[in-house]
Order: structure tokens, then sequence, then C-alpha cells
């Protein structure tokens, strides 16, 4: 399992501020590890665009925009990039807003 220092890792939170990491088990039971930032506006503009015709290159875009390191497997292997795109959504979650009329 790939495993960044923890010298790495403050060096992303300083470049990228929150960086998550996501493991995923492949199929011989063998744990995977990516580390992640929070995708860029343009990214979830690009990836917003195709979303509706290909949910899975939606995905896509977004891991390869937030990838900072990891396991090359995850992007490979079917079972485990669905898997890590479903903790994309909680990555992406949109914060509530409130209007008040003033």
């Amino acid at each position: 399992m790939y495993e960044a220092t923890e010298k790495q890792i403050q060096e992303w939170k300083n470049k990228h501020g929150k960086v998550y990491a996501v493991s995923v088990e492949d199929e011989n039971g063998e744990m995977k590890r990516c580390y992640l930032k929070k995708p860029s506006r343009k990214a979830m503009s690009y990836a917003s665009a195709v979303a509706s015709t290909d949910p899975i290159k939606f995905e896509e875009l977004l891991l390869n925009d937030m990838w900072l390191g990891g396991d090359e497997e995850i992007k490979n292997d079917d079972e485990m990039f669905l898997a890590v795109g479903a903790e994309i959504s909680e990555i992406v979650k949109i914060k509530k807003a409130q209007l008040v009329n003033c």
C-alpha cells in the first residue's frame, strides 16, 4: 500500500488545503491507498458538462484532477476506481448557502 510521508502530506496541505486519504481493498485482499485534494472549479465545470451523458467519465475527470499520489491500480482497476469514485461525492459536498432579503 502506498504511504505518503508526513512531510509529503504537509507539503500537499500547504499547497492545496485539505488532503484526503482513501483506502480500498483489491481483489487479493491487499489495501491500496490514494491521496486526494478538493477538485478545482475548472475541473468541476468540465466534469459537470459530461456528467449527464457519462457519469463514469465525470468521476474519472475529477479523480485525475484531485489525485496527489497513491497506488496507480486504483485508477486502472474498475472495481477500485468505482469504490474511490463513490468517496468523491463526500469530498465534493456543496455547502448550504442562505439567502436573506435585506
